[in-house]
């Protein structure tokens, strides 16, 4: 039987007087593959943010593994269990690839690196980085300066960081953005993958549709800030009002 991990209850959240979220409820459970989709302006990113601890809810609870995470520090949701890739990437871009993924396993494991002992004298954590560089594709550019990465490449790192979090629950804000089809590919491919492997839940927004109804277990519809509809692919993309609202016809 399957268990939740996430639960958003009655989640609201306002601007001002912008009114971005109303009530919203979904359930995501343990080692779950599910995508959240929906036009701009939609609600997706600001919820993300509420999940994540960027935003405190107007209303409404989070709960993560059975405790409410509503109002929490980011970095006390990040060890909790949660870890987000961006959608702009959030790499350090001056140093390596490498150095990159050992400061993300050295936070993780909250170890200080002290002045005579330099991040990169540490073995272990430095066996722990490459593991994960080869995880996601970049085992042979771990020497190189992680700004000079291709976009694609670059994904894959941010990814990586965010797996150094050793997160149960992996949060991909549109993944594939700004990508080449080829690049599109190879990461839909890597998270698919990765998935499989670690037995991790994860949650994704994404605008190509063929990435969402190609791996996506559910599929959950936002509209102007309210739930309009979830289920699996093959439900959602014959849903009458999702494709009034956002898919424009039938897939």
């Amino acid at each position: 039987m399957a268990h939740s991990i996430l639960e958003v209850k009655d989640l609201h959240k306002s601007f001002g007087g912008n009114q971005v979220l109303s009530g919203v409820n979904f359930v995501v459970e343990e080692g779950e593959l599910s995508s959240i989709i929906g036009p701009n302006g939609a609600g997706k990113t600001t919820l993300f943010n509420l999940i994540t601890g960027l935003h405190v809810p107007t209303r409404g609870a989070v709960y993560f593994q059975g405790k409410n995470i509503a109002g929490c520090q980011p970095y006390e949701v990040v060890r909790r269990g949660i870890a987000k890739a961006f959608q702009i990437t959030s790499i350090f871009p001056r140093l390596s690839v490498l150095e990159n993924v050992t400061v993300a396993i050295v936070s993780q494991q909250k170890r200080n690196a002290n002045l005579v002992t330099p991040v990169a004298k540490l073995k272990e954590v430095h066996a722990q980085a490459r593991l994960l560089l080869e995880s996601v594709g970049l085992a042979d550019k771990a020497d190189q300066q992680s700004g000079t990465l291709a976009h694609g490449n670059q994904k894959r790192l941010d990814i990586a960081l965010a797996l150094a979090l050793k997160p149960k629950l992996l949060m991909l804000d549109e993944p594939t953005a700004g990508m080449s089809p080829e690049e599109r590919r190879a990461t839909v491919e890597l998270v698919q993958r990765l998935w499989e492997q670690l037995k991790i839940s994860m949650l994704f927004i994404e605008h190509d549709m063929d990435i969402v109804f190609g791996i996506s277990q559910k599929v959950r519809v936002l509209c102007y800030g309210t739930l309009i509809a979830e289920g699996p692919p093959a439900e959602i993309s014959k849903n009458k009002k999702v494709i009034e609202v956002y898919l424009g016809e039938e897939l």
